[in-house]
């Protein structure tokens, strides 16, 4: 990777939907050129997709919570069968395994607290090998969508 293809990353985070044209005018490639760069970053795994960003509001989702979940370490398996069982749960928009006090995040969307609580009770303390739950309410998100490119080092 060089500066070009930086820039080209740069231009496609801002807008996946850019046409080739625009884009190689932006990062001041041929068309061709810029595609075939394109093409290189998608086959090694630079560009792993392209999508669309929901306002959940607008689409009557607007409750979030982050909810830490602490598993029973005597419990056979629990990692692959919990991991088995939220992949299932559209409620849970990302998970990670993470260190501390908890052995997972979770990021939980839903339509508003009563469809939250029925998902937490009827669900998530439901699943095999949750031994606590501790949920934080989402109020306001202040930052979203930062960008790895900054955190990127370049070849000289």
């Amino acid at each position: 990777m060089d500066r070009t293809d930086m820039r080209i990353l740069r231009v496609l985070e801002k807008d996946g939907r850019i046409s080739n044209q625009d884009l190689a005018d932006a990062v001041k490639l041929s068309p061709s050129a810029c595609l075939r760069r394109v093409k290189i970053l998608e086959e090694r795994g630079v560009i792993v997709g392209y999508r669309s960003v929901i306002a959940p509001k607008a689409i009557g989702v607007g409750f979030e919570a982050l909810v830490q979940v602490s598993m029973r370490p005597e419990e056979d398996d629990w990692h692959a069968r919990f991991s088995e069982e939220i992949q299932a749960w559209p409620e849970v928009v990302s998970a990670q395994i993470v260190t501390g006090t908890s052995n997972y995040v979770l990021r939980v969307r839903a339509r508003d607290l009563d469809h939250y609580s029925d998902f937490v009770i009827h669900r998530l303390h439901r699943a095999p090998g949750v031994m606590a739950i501790n949920s934080n309410i989402v109020l306001a998100t202040v930052k979203d969508g930062g960008s790895v490119l900054d955190l990127a080092v370049l070849p000289c």
